[in-house]
């Protein structure tokens, strides 16, 4: 009768919640996460580590071009995120060896190298399990949905998906937070007094009975959601000023950055953002300048300049990345291919300083200059560190294994010097 009453007014949300709750508050520097998957593999040569002085096989077409910050330089085709140089640090000479899209993948969502025995959960998992979210929103969103389990975690804390990036100028509604189907507040409050009065009367018969006892709880914090005009408003871009909403273009990628800001700014404790395309194999330089590039541009300038313009960027740190880089000699399809052995990365915002570069490839963008490089497991300590939560904290799994949250990684002291 409970399940029955709740279809139509949020069922999937109540579900959501049911294996959602938050977990205990921990120390933190920045207030939210948001974490940004280039899924595909991005080219580092083309984007963030020219080569200009290599061969033209391994150089390609692009060329360099100044930013904001005196020395660093990145490719001509993001000139806005040029001018934005100084809220964001370059990770250089990031190095792994899994070439597998998955698998890489996996890597750099946990940051900790996969292993077939156990499942390591998104860093949106952790964030909700970690920090506290405001009891009418979800502590944990993807746009549109995110490439990682939550793994050993369990999928209580796995993300919201909106399941579609929000249009320009567009009422945007999420299934599951926003009322449709002609529903009205009043119409959720009587369903919700109902089961309330339903509630009292097969109390005794919930004691002894683990999920029927937590169900309550989900379904007021899917009440609480629903009928709340500041979780609707939230996921609603088009609430967003015309004055601020100007500086994001209408692509989705754009537009999944200005929902995120919203999202972090009403309370959301982390928020993914997935953006493909990125296997570039064939025509790659033509795609890169007329697909990928423009809309990566637009939208990450404008997330961080409007973070920063909201007062936000210093309580949220911005994680972007991809599963690996790409091949330093260009291929016969004018494109690159699968290249783990070096890639870059960038965070910005919730104590890291930007305006800097930290590691070197070498003359071919081929290895680390160092020859040892930055592993994913380190920038994953640090996306964690930056967010108050230590990643040498051991969890267990449900069969009562203990196993610690970054398995093999230290935290980068030069990007919060």
């Amino acid at each position: 009768m409970k399940i029955g009453l709740m279809g139509g007014v949020g069922l999937s949300l109540s579900g959501y919640l049911q294996l959602s709750s938050a977990g205990e508050v921990a120390d933190k520097n920045a207030k939210a996460g948001i974490f940004i998957d280039l899924t595909g593999g991005p080219t580092h040569l083309d984007t963030f580590d020219l080569k200009p002085d290599a061969a033209s096989e391994f150089r390609g077409d692009f060329k360099p071009i100044a930013t904001n910050v005196p020395g660093m330089l990145i490719s001509e085709h993001l000139p806005k995120l040029a001018q934005q140089a100084d809220k964001f640090c370059i990770l250089r000479g990031v190095s792994h060896t899994l070439a597998a899209h998955r698998l890489g993948s996996e890597y750099v969502n946990t940051g900790t190298r996969p292993i077939a025995s156990l499942t390591y959960p998104a860093y949106g998992s952790v964030v909700a399990k970690e920090l506290t979210a405001p009891v009418d929103l979800p502590p944990n969103v993807a746009i549109p949905r995110g490439s990682h389990s939550s793994g050993f975690l369990g999928v209580k804390y796995a993300s919201l998906n909106t399941n579609s990036t929000p249009k320009a100028g567009a009422p945007y509604a999420v299934r599951g937070v926003s009322l449709s189907g002609g529903l009205t507040i009043e119409e959720v409050n009587r369903r919700q007094d109902l089961l309330t009065s339903l509630d009292r009367k097969f109390r005794g018969y919930e004691s002894d009975d683990q999920l029927l006892e937590g169900l309550d709880q989900f379904s007021q914090q899917a009440h609480a959601i629903i009928t709340s005009k500041k979780a609707r408003e939230a996921f609603d871009v088009s609430k967003e000023s015309p004055a601020f909403a100007k500086a994001f273009e209408a692509d989705s990628f754009s537009m999944s950055c200005l929902l995120a800001i919203r999202l972090v700014e009403a309370g959301v404790r982390f928020v993914t953002i997935t953006n493909g395309g990125w296997d570039t194999h064939v025509d790659g330089f033509t795609r890169l300048k007329e697909k990928q590039l423009p809309p990566l541009d637009n939208g990450l300038a404008a997330l961080y300049g409007g973070l920063a313009d909201r007062g936000l960027l210093d309580q949220t740190t911005v994680f972007v990345t991809g599963e690996f880089g790409r091949t330093p000699k260009i291929n016969a399809n004018g494109g690159r291919d699968h290249y783990p052995r070096c890639m870059t990365m960038l965070m910005a915002g919730g104590g890291v300083r930007g305006g800097q570069v930290i590691g070197a490839s070498d003359e071919k963008g081929s290895a680390p200059a160092d020859g040892h490089g930055i592993r994913p497991d380190d920038v994953a300590a640090s996306f964690y560190h930056a967010l108050g939560i230590d990643h040498t904290k051991e969890y267990h799994t449900s069969s009562g294994r203990p196993i610690t949250l970054v398995r093999d990684g230290n935290v980068i002291e030069k990007l919060f010097a």
